[in-house]
């Protein structure tokens, strides 16, 4: 099969890799789409000591599930950590900390950047009828965006700030908006601008000279100079969220946090029945912030493109 690999900060597009073969409690799924995500540049970037198929964002269809069959033909996400089900995290309800887990494309299990992959059973969501693919390939980012709300309290009297507007920056805004808190997004490029006036969502074009303005601000910009800046936007005993994983180590005034006495929480993966609710109830539009929709051949060239600075969603198309 054809699939994107990476070894040593390198990518390589090969045509003859063997086709995976699932096990008794797994399910092959035939991948239809699969979106590229910042985590995926950092990695390409040394985030992280990954030799393999990357990519976590997909939407596909099970074409083998021993202990599942009536699961074959159906459309499916699914969930990126694979848990043990045994470690003292697991029995403590907190499976996507497992001590042994395996993270899709990301920690040891292949990635979606392939014709197919496999995934535990227990790992998928089966996508309504109403869910185009186009959409249901965010239900893994919008999942994510969603664990905020897991996280924290968002009142409607909130002053909220997102810093970064770029792919997971805008989901966080749209999944936000339906708390109906004081939403502001800081934005550089023009067509991110757009994307945010479609869904109503305020901008905010310049957060140079803002200082504790805000009671919650989220980190999702993928720099290092994000965190800093959500630091100097916080308003004192307020919150920051922390969406960002970098490829290099982040410098931050820790001596800030301690005298603002800033809360600072770190996101990961959410809820995909949530995520799923919206996205079939037509409460977020994920589909604005597509750019392109790429041929798997043209993978390469897709990637590079994800990598440039202010791009929205590129996805491969297999």
């Amino acid at each position: 099969m054809k699939a994107i690999w990476l070894e040593n900060n390198k990518i390589q597009f090969k045509t003859a890799l063997p086709e995976p073969s699932p096990k008794q409690n797994e399910a092959l799924i035939k991948i239809d789409l699969a979106g590229i995500c910042s985590t995926d540049i950092a990695l390409i970037k040394g985030y992280y000591d990954f030799t393999g198929i990357i990519g976590h964002e997909f939407v596909g269809t099970v074409i083998k599930a021993i202990q599942a069959p009536e699961l074959i033909g159906k459309r499916v996400v699914g969930d990126i950590n694979m848990a043990c089900r045994q470690c003292h995290f697991c029995q403590s309800g907190l499976s996507n900390h497992c001590e042994n887990r395996k993270v899709l494309g990301i920690l040891n299990h292949p990635g979606v950047f392939a014709e197919y992959m496999t995934l535990p059973v227990d790992n998928l969501h089966i996508i309504p009828d109403s869910v185009s693919n186009e959409v249901a390939v965010f239900i893994e980012p919008l999942a994510a965006s969603l664990q905020i709300q897991q996280q924290i309290n968002i009142e409607n009297s909130d002053q909220v700030l997102v810093i970064g507007a770029g792919k997971l920056g805008q989901l966080i805004a749209q999944s936000l908006k339906t708390t109906d808190c004081q939403l502001a997004v800081s934005v550089r490029y023009e067509h991110q601008k757009q994307c945010l006036e479609k869904m109503g969502i305020s901008n905010q074009d310049d957060i140079e000279n803002i200082s504790g303005k805000y009671d919650i601000v989220i980190e999702a910009t993928g720099s290092e100079n994000g965190l800093q800046q959500a630091i100097q936007c916080v308003k004192p005993k307020g919150r920051i969220v922390l969406k960002s994983t970098y490829a290099n180590h982040a410098k931050i005034n820790l001596s800030a946090i301690v005298v603002k006495e800033i809360t600072l929480i770190g996101s990961r993966c959410g809820p995909f029945d949530k995520a799923i609710n919206l996205l079939k109830n037509k409460q977020v539009q994920p589909q604005l912030l597509i750019d392109k929709i790429i041929d798997f051949d043209d993978a390469l060239q897709a990637i590079h493109q994800a990598q440039q600075k202010g791009s929205l969603k590129i996805i491969l198309k297999m």
